[in-house]
């Protein structure tokens, strides 16, 4: 089965980074839109349409953020456990391993 399964812990790392990425773009991208006002674009018609699309975007960009910061959390939560599981099995390995070795000094 191991030779199915692998999980790349540095992977699980740089997806962070990644997803960390993706939230500051999603903010820098927030704070520059919000200095542009509608009224200074040009008609009423268009300064509509362009305040209509900033609630949307900030709407849409805030639940963006919140499922991202989500995923993240999760990813976050399976590093650290893949993590956890290999620590404990080196260590039961090692154990294995003295356990074995002090074994055959005994026997000699």
């Amino acid at each position: 089965m191991g030779d199915y399964f692998k999980t790349d812990t540095d992977q699980l790392g740089q997806f962070l980074k990644t997803l960390e990425g993706c939230i500051r773009d999603l903010d820098e991208a927030r704070a520059a839109l919000a200095h542009v006002r509608a009224d200074q674009i040009g008609t009423q018609r268009l300064d509509e349409a362009c305040d209509g699309f900033q609630e949307r975007w900030k709407y849409g960009s805030e639940q963006t953020k919140k499922m991202i910061e989500a995923v993240s959390e999760g990813v976050k939560s399976n590093k650290k456990a893949y993590e956890e599981v290999e620590e404990t099995l080196e260590k039961a390995f090692k154990n294995i391993e003295a356990q074995g070795t002090s074994g055959q000094k005994g026997a000699k």
